[in-house]
């Protein structure tokens, strides 16, 4: 699962890559609907298409003479797993770094003596 994790961010990385994937978020589309967006030739834009489909994020089908883009959740849920154990984890420790902030900011009665009237 790592080695997939890796390829899923790398993927992930590059800002036209995760437009795209936003586009297909909406539904399927070509490769020519998906390049209109961006100032890049096409071959740039089946470039940016092989690297996602290569990390599985999407998929293409034939049909007729283009090729139809689609969006494959698979790989996005299992990062989003991966990160939801690390959010787990650093909400945990911020909550422990506020009870001990809270702890320093509550004055102490301790070695405090009270004088009677």
């Amino acid at each position: 699962m790592a080695d997939e994790l890796s390829t899923t961010f790398a993927a992930l990385a590059d800002p036209t890559r995760r437009a795209i994937l936003t586009r297909l978020g909406d539904g399927e589309a070509t490769v020519s609907e998906l390049a209109q967006p961006f100032a890049m030739s096409l071959p740039a834009i089946s470039k940016h298409l092989s690297v996602l489909e290569r990390a599985g994020l999407i998929s293409k089908t034939p049909d007729a003479q283009r090729r139809r883009c689609r969006l494959e959740a698979t790989p996005l849920q299992d990062a989003t797993t991966w990160l939801e154990l690390y959010r787990e984890h650093w909400e945990r420790r911020l909550d422990d770094l506020g009870d001990y902030l809270a702890t320093m900011s509550t004055p102490s009665t301790q070695g405090t003596t009270q004088e009677k009237p």
